[in-house]
């Protein structure tokens, strides 16, 4: 059976659809204002935007009101209609998917604050282009995945994972070139702290986006895959859709 082959129970209650539906509208409303938050943070972080910064800081309870009202959707649909099969795996998998979001936006939270300190104190020339390179991958990933979650992808759900491991790559490559300019000028210390800072948020984000597609292919194989390597996966899919 292929992903495009993968559909949600259809129940006798009417009632039951349109509540596991409107969870699952719920979850992309969710991700897309997470999505805003992470971009708009890239962009306070690269243009040396203090306000904007300071704005995407501000907004985060919104994204943790979402996740709470959620959650306690998916409890009372637990207890009211215990599903089973897919229907479960649905409920289990977007349990999961809103805490991943909630931390993106606690990470999009931190590099609008970030932002807002580098916009008094610049950071040195040249270093800010790394971030900015890796901002709009992560910021991809995000779309990336919540676009997975919407159409059952499986195989883009794992091109993420692929994703986050060139996110490590160029945050190793960040973290380097912080400690070069630290060591080369000791008055560069504050800000580059605040940009390394700003670098180790976004490849959490990498991280978090990458666990909601091992969700999209939890939700889809009805396996956990959390501690399965990008080749074993791959292969299964491939077996799945042979």
């Amino acid at each position: 059976m292929s992903n495009a082959d993968l559909h949600l129970s259809s129940h006798i209650s009417k009632q039951f659809n349109a509540e596991l539906d409107d969870i699952r509208q719920r979850v992309l409303t969710m991700g897309g204002l997470v999505e805003q938050q992470v971009s708009e943070a890239v962009r306070a972080l690269t243009e040396a935007d203090g306000e904007l910064g300071q704005q995407v800081a501000n907004r985060d309870y919104k994204v943790n009101a979402m996740e709470v009202g959620i959650d306690e959707e998916c409890i009372r649909v637990l207890a009211r209609r215990q599903p089973a099969a897919t229907d479960l795996r649905l409920i289990m998998a977007v349990v999961k998917t809103i805490t991943d979001l909630e931390r993106i936006g606690d990470e999009a939270e931190k590099i609008g604050r970030m932002a807002a300190s580098l916009a008094a104190n610049p950071t040195p020339a040249g270093s800010l282009s790394p971030v900015e390179t890796m901002g709009r991958r992560v910021s991809s990933m995000v779309h990336r995945v919540l676009d997975a979650f919407a159409r059952l992808d499986a195989e883009d759900a794992l091109e993420i994972a692929k994703e986050d491991r060139k996110v490590d790559s160029e945050y190793d490559a960040i973290s380097r070139q912080c400690l070069t300019f630290m060591l080369e000028d000791p008055r560069t210390i504050r800000p580059v702290m605040d940009l390394q800072w700003a670098a180790r948020a976004l490849e959490r984000i990498g991280d978090h986006a990458s666990n909601i597609g091992e969700y999209v292919i939890y939700l889809i194989q009805g396996k956990d895959v959390r501690h399965t390597s990008l080749a074993q996966m791959e292969a299964e899919l491939e077996a799945r859709n042979g």
